[in-house]
């Protein structure tokens, strides 16, 4: 059976509303999952005109009623978000805190069994927190809202491979501090689930550097001395795969040349700088290690086009090709 992704039209002051209508019109997307829009269907015309094309739709108020096989999209209108009570192109907290309200009910559906994913349009950061959502991200707020225990994860995939972090949203000072053995031992296991879970069944894992050209043998550091090659050594030993520590100037093109199905990086921009550059328009943040699957496209909520008809699907259809995926498989497995 397929999957039931829910679809959610990202902050309605950016391009979120656009991208879920252009996704939408595209047939393989409901080929490869069944689809729920949960949201407001203001929002969801508004998204419409932004595309400048329509797409049939069904309200319903529980999914119960949905029939997957008629053309219509079922959509559960949580008549939430006014489109025009808020300014388009600009952060707006109340914008922020519905965001992050329409993101909560889903949670709540998915984690009774109604939803087997969810897959969402960019939303704003700065929105959600001003809103009241006190997360340093949105894979915080997931996390505390399933009540997750353990390690877990950004993860970006491109296509031509996968990030998983060490440290994330933190100031870069901290963050040096933060590479410690147990966030190494977290990454690389989350690296291997994640990538089994989407039918890697033997992820090839290279794993960065912290300091420049890998330290020179503790020249410029001795992090990779001290604490990073011996942590690999022993979990090679315990059996997790992986290869390094490389210098981050140069695993990232033995990644692009088919060396390796992802990196384990130290440190956000070690990573973000290589897969926005190689896939800004097909890159896919999935929030790894929760009980729950989310997936977004990788880039934001776009304010200097907003409005314009011109938002590249191209993440969004990426990020729900993993949502549907990563649900597939964990149904098979239940």
């Amino acid at each position: 059976m397929k999957p039931l992704i829910g679809l959610m039209l990202g902050d309605v002051t950016g391009i979120g509303p656009e991208l879920v209508v252009k996704l939408l019109s595209t047939p393989e997307a409901r080929e490869r999952a069944d689809v729920v829009i949960i949201g407001d269907e203001r929002v969801l015309e508004l998204g419409m005109r932004d595309a400048d094309r329509r797409i049939p739709y069904q309200k319903i108020t529980h999914l119960s009623e949905a029939d997957y096989t008629q053309a219509a999209v079922p959509l559960i209108d949580l008549h939430n978000v006014d489109p025009a009570l808020y300014e388009r192109g600009v952060v707006n907290a109340e914008s922020g805190r519905l965001t992050g309200e329409t993101l909560k009910i889903m949670t709540d559906m998915a984690l009774a069994g109604e939803l087997d994913g969810i897959c969402f349009a960019p939303l704003n950061k700065a929105g959600l927190h001003r809103g009241g959502w006190n997360y340093h991200d949105e894979h915080q707020m997931f996390a505390a809202w399933t009540e997750h225990v353990g390690y877990f994860g950004e993860v970006n995939i491109i296509p031509q491979f996968s990030t998983f972090r060490v440290t994330s949203h933190v100031a870069l000072r901290k963050a040096v501090d933060m590479v410690q053995p147990d966030r190494i031992e977290g990454a690389l296991q989350l690296a291997h689930d994640t990538l089994r879970a989407l039918g890697n069944s033997a992820p090839r894992i290279g794993v960065a550097a912290l300091n420049p050209h890998g330290g020179e043998n503790g020249l410029f550091g001795d992090e990779e001395i001290t604490i990073i090659r011996p942590t690999l050594e022993a979990l090679r030993l315990k059996g997790l795969a992986c290869e390094g520590p490389f210098p981050s100037d140069t695993v990232f093109i033995k990644a692009r040349n088919g060396d390796f199905d992802a990196v384990v990086i130290m440190y956000h921009d070690q990573g973000q700088i290589a897969t926005k550059l190689l896939g800004f328009s097909s890159g896919v943040t999935l929030t790894g290690g929760l009980k729950t699957v989310y997936a977004t496209p990788a880039h934001g909520v776009a304010y200097d086009i907003v409005g314009k008809g011109i938002a590249d699907v191209g993440a969004m259809a990426a990020a729900f090709r993993v949502a549907a995926d990563d649900a597939a498989a964990r149904k098979l497995k239940r």
